[in-house]
């Protein structure tokens, strides 16, 4: 993108009304996406099957490491078009969203193709076999045929909050998410499809949500705009993905190894923390609103070469993100016991899950900054220093677990958790200074 132009015209500035209109409507669309899968557990549920149930839960399993392999996408464009924007470059904007587009509908394209083979090894590293397993396939051949949207969408919703339109991307994934949760009541109690049903709801509900993608493109960009691909470009954004991907295997990883070594602990155990880190997600819902609006600021500012602006919004993002955290924590610690009572399986697991609370409700507050840097570095498209600072993390995760685990059982399985967090919150606020001064040295402001 052109920097040439003087800092001082594309100056702007960092209200605490800018940065809640970003983040409460992405509150919302990030609140609307667990539902889904709530619902589908639901609707499936009815049918009073628990091979049924298990082989959604096992089929979503491959989605969820698949889509949030690919989650990428969604971060990239969202840095690349917010520096687009703060620098007033409309042709780089459309390159970089026609290069997203690209790499979504091959990547898209490639799991459709190939579909056959990573349906069997994934059910395959699972264990799902026997009645399970042709469960999970039926639901698994309907779903897969989502992902050129699914990766689309993931592009357009990046480059709608790059552009700063909240409302806008809250309207994409309510539609998404509406729609599979109407179709899945339809088709599967309505019709009788059962999981084929579930799976074909969910590849409607994409391709809907691609086609409205599709016209707020078209409605917000000039044709005579587009140009041929601009291959620098192009690789730059495959650089940023590639960093972007590893970091969030990293982060796939950390999970999964927590409910792992959960599962050594014992089923109630398992049971317990399963429950407990919904808590730990509904907590992320709330930062990542904030984390969100820290990506489309921060990197309209580096895009902008504005230096106050920049500062301004980790100022104001962490401010609200602190206050909602600790406000999250308050809630965790207070209704915390009454959920757990309302969804755990049994009086065992609901002992257990409500002695090791404290450590799922402290989750928000120690997570304020890394989530929050999260969204500066995504927008920012510091890749290669997030890569490295979540592998740091990781390693230091997987060896705390490796010390405290044997030591103090379930609350060393925690610690760890904690200190896998809080690390990147460090490790993020102490690189930051000497990457903002290098990307701003000698901008003006």
């Amino acid at each position: 993108m052109s920097k040439g132009a003087g800092a001082e015209g594309r100056a702007f500035i960092v209200t605490h009304r800018l940065v809640l209109a970003i983040a409460l409507p992405m509150m919302v669309a990030h609140f609307s996406t667990p539902l889904v899968s709530l619902v589908a557990t639901g609707v499936i549920g009815q049918l009073k099957s628990e091979v049924l149930v298990g082989g959604v839960a096992l089929a979503a399993v491959i989605f969820d490491v698949l889509f949030t392999t690919f989650n990428f996408l969604r971060g990239a464009t969202t840095g690349f078009t917010a520096q687009s924007v703060g620098a007033g470059d409309r042709e780089g904007e459309q390159r970089m969203l026609a290069g997203g587009i690209l790499i979504a509908l091959v990547a898209g394209l490639v799991i459709v193709v190939f579909h056959v083979p990573i349906g069997h090894f994934g059910l395959f590293v699972l264990g799902a076999n026997g009645q399970v397993g042709e469960a999970a396939w039926t639901y698994y051949v309907w779903r897969v045929f989502s992902a050129p949207f699914a990766l689309f969408n993931f592009v357009v919703f990046g480059w709608v909050i790059g552009r700063g339109e909240a409302v806008s991307a809250l309207l994409l994934q309510l539609v998404l998410n509406g729609l599979n949760i109407a179709l899945s009541f339809l088709w599967v109690l309505g019709m009788g499809y059962g999981l084929a049903g579930a799976g074909a709801a969910s590849l409607a509900a994409e391709a809907v949500t691609a086609l409205l993608g599709c016209w707020l493109i078209l409605s917000r960009t000039e044709r005579s705009s587009w140009s041929r691909p601009d291959f620098a470009a192009l690789k730059r954004m495959f650089s940023v993905n590639r960093d972007m991907m590893i970091r969030s295997f990293a982060l796939l990883i950390g999970l999964s190894l927590f409910t792992r070594q959960s599962g050594t602990l014992g089923v109630e155990i398992l049971a317990a923390n399963t429950i407990l880190l919904r808590f730990y997600f509904f907590g992320v819902a709330f930062l990542d609103g904030f984390a969100t609006a820290a990506e489309q600021l921060a990197g309209r500012a580096v895009g902008a070469l504005y230096r106050p602006a920049f500062d301004r919004v980790l100022r104001l993002t962490t401010l609200w993100g602190f206050a909602f955290g600790i406000a999250v924590s308050l809630v965790f610690f207070v209704s915390g016991p009454h959920v757990v009572a309302l969804i755990a399986p049994d009086a065992a697991t609901q002992a257990l899950a409500t002695r090791f609370l404290p450590y799922a409700a402290i989750m928000p507050i120690v997570g304020v900054i890394a989530f929050q840097m999260d969204g500066v570095f995504i927008g920012a498209t510091w890749s290669v220093a997030m890569r490295n600072l979540m592998l740091l993390s990781l390693a230091a995760y997987v060896a705390a677990l490796a010390v405290l685990q044997p030591l103090l059982g379930n609350h060393g399985l925690w610690i760890a958790m904690l200190i896998f967090v809080g690390m990147r919150s460090v490790a993020f606020r102490l690189m930051l200074p000497g990457l903002a001064h290098k990307t701003f040295a000698g901008a003006a402001g």
